[in-house]
């Protein structure tokens, strides 16, 4: 019998959610994605304290060192990570920056250009931006110049259709998060293909591949196995290190998700940024996440650099 994670990697790409390097060499994913708060954590962890170190002391002579040093943790992080998957490593620009297209713009440059002095080439790192309309216009900009990017904190379908016709490479709807908004607010839990999560990934799918666009699908922030298993052949899944080892650890074969096939599909709908912004707005659920998703990226950046400053930067 083979384990539930061998049997999804037959239908979907794994990608690693984590920073953690020593979980990812155990558990060999395609991909792995980085944020704010995995970096933090990393950050605590004995393999990665010569990484932020080293961070440390090289930004020490530029302008702004803190910053600089956060940077090139990050990208010592994806470096090492990379040296363990065969795929592509998702670095974050500073959430701080979600509302200010041409200052993401420069900090997507800086962090490729740092990756390339490492010795990356850029083919092999996304962009992480928060999927708000001036982050998606730096996403469109990006790809142009070749910078591939990853729009992430994707709650409503009006971010996924502003991302397609952007041109992104790949954006990371999110299920758990929005499971947890449906579960508070309407007081009652949800299983397999009734999980607002799972379906709000799944329209976002059906859309895709009807319309044919070419932005792959990432479904992330799950809270339980039953969410993976049920998005089985969605493009690519990023998934903790610990549902990931939940999944080795069960017996059993996955078959295709119907919710990614049957249903309704939305018509092709061109949104400018007063349709966006509208939309957006009109879902409360995907309003108040990606609100609150902003602030607890940018809450974890001020930690890291608060962490950085008290080790005498």
């Amino acid at each position: 019998m083979t384990s539930k994670l061998d049997s999804l990697k037959q239908h979907t790409q794994i990608v690693a959610d984590t920073g953690d390097i020593d979980a990812i060499a155990q558990l060999q994913p395609t991909d792995a994605t980085t944020n704010p708060s995995l970096l933090l954590k990393a950050a605590s962890l004995p393999r990665c304290e010569p990484l932020l170190q080293q961070a440390i002391t090289d930004a020490k002579d530029s302008s702004d060192p803190v910053a600089n040093a956060c940077d090139r943790f990050a990208v010592a992080i994806g470096r090492e990570i990379l040296q363990l998957i065969p795929g592509r490593i998702s670095t974050e620009v500073d959430a701080r920056l979600s509302f200010d297209t041409a200052a993401t713009l420069r900090k997507a440059v800086e962090l490729i250009e740092l990756y390339e002095r490492a010795g990356v080439t850029r083919d092999r790192v996304l962009i992480k931006i928060a999927a708000t309309w001036e982050g998606i216009q730096a996403a469109a900009a990006l790809e142009r110049e070749g910078i591939q990017c990853n729009l992430t904190l994707l709650f409503s379908f009006a971010q996924a259709q502003a991302c397609a016709d952007a041109g992104v490479y790949l954006i990371s709807p999110f299920v758990g998060r929005i499971y947890d908004w449906y579960k508070a607010h309407e007081g009652r839990d949800f299983a397999g293909l009734e999980d607002p999560g799972v379906q709000s990934v799944a329209r976002i799918f059906r859309y895709y591949k009807q319309h044919l666009y070419s932005t792959v699908v990432m479904g992330a922030s799950f809270r339980n196995t039953g969410q993976i298993e049920a998005l089985t052949g969605c493009d690519r899944l990023t998934i903790s290190p610990q549902l990931l080892e939940s999944l080795r650890e069960q017996q059993g074969t996955l078959q295709l998700s119907p919710a990614l096939t049957q249903g309704e599909v939305d018509e092709r709908q061109l949104l400018d940024e007063k349709a966006f912004r509208w939309a957006h707005n009109e879902d409360a659920m995907a309003t108040e996440k990606l609100a609150e998703g902003i602030r607890a990226f940018a809450a974890d950046q001020l930690k890291l650099e608060r962490l950085i400053m008290a080790s005498g930067v």
